[in-house]
């Protein structure tokens, strides 16, 4: 695995002292380190994550306001805090940092996070996107009532009506309305449920994250039992991806008609440029592998030849290839989405053809 990322790692060996001492023969251990252009890099990201701990620390701020008990397991933030642009070394350095905002205390199912303060600024939903622009010559209200959905997406009627209603109930502020205020499966509490998993994309890096990890936070965040479900009920504001073994979702609005972030984050920058060089490194392997191929042929002349001086030498990384090569390359595949069995009469299906809108770039996963 090291060998297969040269531009991120380096091997190279370093002396031992002769064992036992009256060793003749010299030995070395082999160690690994990281390229000066990688190690530039994870020293700016470490620099870029000490300059921005103040937004951090208000991400954190806000996922505990979004909480019924205000208080969070530091066992789970741990899953989502990549996603969001933790440190590694959150819980130790940014829960202390911070002491008058939150605190670490002892629960019977570990230590977790609390709320110290309330910020009145910071309790605020994330504004609505605007509407699109039709292009239209005169400038008047339409006169149906339509959906502003991505390219390809195609509803039934009465999941279309039902995504109409509910963009015209009132909106509900996650962060003043309680779940327990509002009646179970009612327009309110789906309508409360997805301003939740909103807040919680628009405070991730690319505004994305695995469905496994909302589900995790299902209690704390009062959101419903069938939460994919109610995800994929509403493809205006989320994108759900199959690709990969567990799903992910997308918050749609972050995204342009090709599959874009409008705004990127400072983090994924630094991210984007780890990618360059993973692809650099890819190049590199590719041209050694071509000229061992290129050598394999002149070792055949010569053999037939019957050279003395044959050497069937290749590349050493050959001696490395384990069904891992294309780690980071995937094959684009159509997306259909469904339904549970009781909850087909708002399924939507697909045109019929594969639905081309993600698409992918440097770091970004997305579906073509």
């Amino acid at each position: 695995m090291i060998r297969r990322y040269p531009t991120i790692f380096q091997l190279f060996t370093t002396p031992t002292p002769h064992l036992p001492i009256n060793a003749t023969k010299s030995l070395s251990t082999l160690c690994v380190r990281m390229t000066p252009a990688a190690s530039s890099l994870a020293m700016q990201e470490l620099d870029l994550k000490s300059e921005i701990a103040d937004k951090l620390a208000a991400k954190l701020q806000k996922l505990l306001m979004l909480s019924s008990h205000r208080r969070l397991l530091l066992s789970k933030l741990v899953h989502i805090g990549p996603d969001l642009g933790f440190p590694p070394n959150f819980r130790s350095r940014l829960c202390n940092d911070y002491p008058d905002k939150f605190k670490t205390v002892e629960t019977s199912y570990g230590r977790a996070l609390e709320l110290v303060s309330w910020d009145q600024e910071l309790a605020n939903k994330m504004p609505s996107s605007p509407e699109v622009d039709r292009g239209l010559i005169v400038d008047r209200p339409p006169k149906f009532k339509r959906l502003n959905l991505r390219r390809g997406l195609n509803l039934k009627r009465r999941h279309q009506d039902y995504l109409i209603k509910f963009r015209e109930s009132p909106d509900v502020c996650p962060y003043k309305t309680s779940s327990e205020c509002l009646a179970s499966e009612s327009v309110e509490a789906e309508k409360r449920a997805c301003a939740v998993v909103r807040e919680v994309l628009g405070l991730t890096v690319e505004k994305r994250t695995l469905i496994d990890h909302l589900t995790h936070f299902r209690q704390e965040f009062s959101l419903p039992n069938k939460l994919r479900g109610l995800i994929v009920r509403h493809p205006e504001l989320f994108y759900v991806s199959v690709k990969g073994t567990r799903d992910s979702v997308f918050l749609v609005e972050a995204y342009n008609d090709n599959g874009d972030l409008l705004e990127k984050d400072e983090l994924s920058l630094i991210r984007e440029r780890l990618i360059d060089l993973v692809q650099e490194g890819k190049r590199i392997r590719r041209e050694r592998r071509r000229k061992g191929s290129m050598e394999e042929y002149r070792n055949d002349d010569k053999r037939d030849e019957g050279i003395d001086d044959y050497h069937g030498d290749l590349d050493d990384d050959d001696e490395y290839e384990d069904g891992f090569e294309n780690l980071f390359d995937s094959d684009d595949s159509g997306v259909e989405y469904h339904f549970d069995e009781e909850e087909d009469d708002e399924a939507w299906v697909s045109s019929g053809e594969s639905v081309e809108y993600w698409s992918r770039k440097l770091f970004f996963w997305y579906e073509q």
